[in-house]
């Protein structure tokens, strides 16, 4: 007599059948929950791109009057008053929309780990949801993983975005009488490859502060005030991720100061080698000349950056940023494997 009752598989053929895991369940999960921030995140971002290119293309069209008008802020006559005016105020707007650039691009690396730190790892452990996940065959790593998978991706196509944008913002208004220099801090942190690094550090950073803390509020507070510590230090040490050049030259021999160059240090050098700061004849009595003989220097010397080495400096930092963000996320790995297998 035959029966309807299908066999019963053995143990190879049931671990062949078995749906393998992947990170598309949690990826969905992430996007669905979150999808309100994420989606406000993106069309901020869109309209300050937008924003940056309308004031950019308005700048333009002033500076093409100005420049038209035969008029020159340098020697105003009757008449162009209010087209010099119109030319300056524009271009102190572009200098604005620049600097206030460079600050979110800083901040932007905070907010993203802060979201990766407290909604999307510290919430989950401190309410106990991830349970949830972790019962329905997500194993622990790969619930961390899609949590740093989906914001990873918005960093880099968020600071991409923008610092795309800010080049091409800079790039077209480096001659203002207003503009910043590409080694300043506003510039700098928004061209590129440093914003891509600083998002993901902040992003690694976050979630191994997340795991460590478990409480949301804190997590959050932790990777903002660890990554701005981080922040300063780079900046502290930044002009010497790279070696400088030295000009040395006669004490009032008319030295030119090189064009688009960061000045990093000055001062006086004697026929030894020694030198001597910058202010050490300040508060003499005696002729320039005679005190710097008397302490037997005779030439300056000057340590500069052109602007030739805005890239190795920049691929240098990236690197550093890129190994912090890397031990970062192992480690992150590993406290994850110790506190839950």
């Amino acid at each position: 007599m035959s029966t309807l009752t299908p066999p019963k598989p053995d143990a190879a053929t049931a671990a062949k059948a078995a749906p393998k895991a992947s990170l598309r369940g949690p990826v969905r999960v992430l996007l669905r929950v979150h999808r309100r921030p994420l989606r406000i995140m993106g069309a901020a971002v869109l309209l300050w791109i937008l924003g940056m290119v309308g004031i950019a293309l308005w700048s333009d069209r002033v500076a093409e009057d100005y420049a038209a008008s035969g008029c020159s802020f340098e020697h105003t006559v009757i008449g162009c008053g209010d087209i010099v005016r119109g030319y300056l105020d524009s271009q102190m707007r572009l200098n604005g929309v620049q600097i206030w650039t460079g600050l979110l691009m800083m901040a932007l690396p905070a907010a993203f780990g802060a979201f990766i730190a407290g909604p999307a790892i510290a919430r989950e452990l401190e309410s106990g949801t991830f349970r949830l996940a972790w019962s329905q065959s997500v194993r622990p790593a790969r619930w961390l993983a899609a949590k740093l998978l989906v914001p990873a991706v918005l960093a880099v196509a968020t600071t991409t975005a923008l610092a795309t944008a800010s080049s091409w913002f800079w790039s077209r208004h480096d001659d203002s009488p207003y503009a910043s220099a590409w080694f300043e801090r506003a510039v700098y942190g928004v061209l590129g490859t440093v914003p891509v690094a600083y998002a993901l550090f902040g992003l690694a950073l976050g979630a191994l502060l997340g795991l460590l803390v478990r409480r949301t509020v804190t997590a959050m507070a932790a990777t903002a005030i660890g990554y701005g510590l981080v922040l300063m230090a780079v900046n502290t040490v930044r002009s010497g991720l790279w070696p400088t050049r030295t000009d040395v030259f006669p004490v009032r021999s008319g030295y030119e100061f090189p064009p688009q160059a960061w000045s990093v240090a000055q001062g006086y050098e004697t026929s030894t080698g020694e030198r001597i700061p910058v202010d050490a004849c300040l508060m003499s009595q005696d002729d320039l000349v005679d005190c710097l003989a008397s302490l037997g220097a005779s030439e300056r010397y000057h340590d500069y950056h052109p602007a030739s080495h805005f890239w190795p400096l920049q691929l240098v930092e990236t690197g550093i940023l890129l190994a912090l963000t890397a031990l970062a996320v192992f480690a992150a790995f590993r406290v994850l494997r110790r506190l839950h297998g």
